[in-house]
């Protein structure tokens, strides 16, 4: 009898996976807007006599924090537990996130933003680790990409939020609705999110070392290189494309607006692209949604009518968040149990340095008077960088990669 509790206690706990590993990537997500949505106030208001340039100094020190918090949480997380990890993860991040709502200064701020950025790094691999292996099989594609909808359905309902809130309350308001869902999160992962059963299985002496071994060199560095080339395109977009498109002529709240359209597009993207997975490979449609994200970025500089810019912004969303997130769920299924989170964290940590440069890059090119439209055409190019480094990767260990 005792037995029996304790499996349906099992059954019951794993059903918890996916919400509570979704919700706490949807935080993950806010992350991903909030800056953005905030940098346009704090440019025009004069906050912290802040430029361009010390924007973008800020926006760099959250994701140097997150991608050494991607390298070693991502590593630990082989090593004490999927389950200790991410709630270490959401706890760190959700309580800097409410320090930045009441920084002093602008280095106050920034510092903030790298300590929530540890946090942030870590969540991300650690979630897709423990979703990937309580998904059946066949669907890792879907698994991955269903999972990161909510990283995307964070970005929409931020940038919706700040369109909202910012006028009504300030900037500083952003940071404190970012925060309090983890006031219930947090206790509820404590409560019911239970560990990974191949982590229980599978406990290894060295992890790190298990990406160079056993065939897959290649395929870990074409992952870095392509995790790059993403994340560059991520971050740039999401840190600058209001400003970008302010600075095109378009007022502040259509700005805004085409962010929302972009992240609704990624949250499209992103169904279509896990059934394309499973059904097709996931290698070929990370290869064909880079492409295609090369392709619509180009569009963008084209000044367009009203419908069809929206149109474009969409279809952009989709193919630049999805790419992203097949590179995930392509390593999530070359490594093995012992090295998967390991192999997740450093394809995100050093994709994080492509997260650096995008918003540097596009502080670059908005200091230099030339963002609009050439910024358009840098970041075409980087899709189809993207496109050609994940075609270097080859299937491991006797899975399909597609």
């Amino acid at each position: 009898m005792t037995a029996e509790l304790s499996a349906d206690s099992a059954v019951e706990h794993r059903r918890w996976v996916v919400p509570l590993a979704w919700t706490a990537v949807l935080l993950d997500g806010f992350d991903l807007v909030v800056l953005g949505t905030v940098l346009p106030v704090l440019l025009r208001d004069h906050v912290w006599d802040i430029t361009p340039a010390s924007a973008a100094a800020v926006s760099t020190a959250g994701l140097v924090g997150m991608t050494l918090g991607a390298l070693a949480i991502g590593t630990v997380t082989d090593v004490i537990g999927r389950r200790k990890a991410l709630i270490f993860a959401v706890a760190l991040f959700s309580a800097c996130t409410l320090l930045c709502a009441l920084a002093p200064s602008m280095w106050v701020f920034g510092l903030l933003r790298f300590v929530a950025g540890l946090g942030l790094g870590g969540c991300l691999p650690t979630a897709i680790a423990l979703v990937t292996e309580h998904a059946r099989a066949g669907r890792a594609g879907s698994a991955t990409t269903t999972l990161m909808t909510g990283y995307h359905v964070g970005a929409v309902l931020t940038a919706l939020l700040g369109i909202w809130l910012i006028p009504l309350l300030g900037w500083r308001s952003m940071f404190v609705a970012g925060a309090l869902p983890a006031l219930v999160l947090v206790p509820l992962m404590v409560r019911f999110l239970p560990e990974s059963a191949a982590f229980e299985r599978t406990r290894p002496a060295e992890t790190v070392a298990g990406l160079f071994r056993g065939g897959v060199l290649r395929s870990t560095l074409a992952f870095w290189v392509t995790s790059f080339m993403g994340l560059l395109l991520v971050y740039g977009l999401n840190t600058w494309l209001p400003e970008i498109m302010r600075q095109a002529g378009y007022p502040l709240g259509a700005a805004l607006g085409l962010l929302l359209t972009l992240n609704l597009g990624g949250v499209a993207g992103l169904v279509v692209a896990g059934r394309v997975a499973d059904r097709v490979g996931v290698r070929g449609s990370a290869i064909g949604w880079f492409a295609g994200a090369a392709v619509f970025l180009a569009l963008l500089s084209v000044k367009l009518p009203g419908p069809a810019l929206y149109v474009a912004v969409f279809l952009t969303g989709g193919f630049v968040f999805s790419a992203q997130v097949l590179v995930y769920a392509y390593v999530g299924r070359t490594y093995g149990d012992a090295f998967r989170a390991t192999g997740l964290g450093w394809a995100a940590g050093i994709g994080r340095l492509g997260a650096i440069s995008g918003p540097l890059v596009g502080g670059a090119l908005l200091s230099a008077g030339i963002a609009y439209p050439w910024g358009f055409y840098a970041f075409a190019a980087v899709g189809v960088l993207g496109a050609l480094a994940i075609s270097a990767a080859a299937g491991a260990r006797g899975q399909d990669a597609g």
